[in-house]
């Protein structure tokens, strides 16, 4: 899995080609294409198709129907902004990664039991960023986290440099000269 998961809306089908090809040539080799639009499943399985050897996964999977939806679309990995039991014993199923939503110990412990050991951390700048995610990891030393939701260039360092840190997401990559941030984000990841 790449360090940095971009979250990524398509509005409109016919750009998940042009996205998609900034960010490989960015240097990004993963997308999390959120279910937020009509269009979603149709853009996962051309980006699949025409990305088969990129990480495209699907994002804001809310419930059951839409994961499966997502992974008939060929997503590799399910994200979601909470933890769903049924989505997760879906994945589980599949053998797709699922990375749930979990700010608060109930939620984490709900999702160990689950037998997920990487999570979602979202909104991470309201929940307390990178000084609750320590916290957090004390009591839970086995977990890992995806912090999304505030996270950007100017503290992408600082997330990744903490060993608890499976990867980050965020869409502050989406925003401008996608290939342009992309690269800054691999000179940050790789320094």
């Amino acid at each position: 899995m790449d360090k940095v998961i971009p979250v990524v809306v398509i509005k409109d089908v016919n750009d998940t080609i042009p996205t998609l090809k900034a960010l490989k040539d960015g240097g990004i080799n993963c997308a999390e294409i959120t279910f937020r639009t009509a269009c979603a499943a149709e853009a996962i399985a051309l980006g699949v198709k025409e990305f088969p050897d990129m990480n495209v996964g699907a994002g804001t999977i809310i419930n059951l129907a839409q994961a499966k939806k997502a992974v008939e679309a060929g997503a590799k990995f399910l994200v979601s902004p909470g933890l769903s039991v049924e989505v997760a014993k879906y994945a589980k199923e599949f053998g797709i990664a699922y990375y749930p939503g979990c700010v608060t110990p109930t939620e984490i412990m709900q999702a160990l039991e689950l037998g997920i050991e990487i999570v979602k951390f979202f909104p991470a700048n309201v929940y307390g960023g990178l000084k609750a995610l320590k916290a957090l990891a004390g009591p839970f030393p086995q977990l890992k986290f995806i912090p999304t939701g505030g996270v950007d260039l100017t503290n992408l360092a600082e997330f990744l440099a903490f060993d608890k840190i499976y990867a980050v997401g965020g869409s502050f990559m989406m925003k401008g000269d996608i290939v342009d941030n992309c690269k800054k984000i691999n000179e940050i990841v790789n320094a």
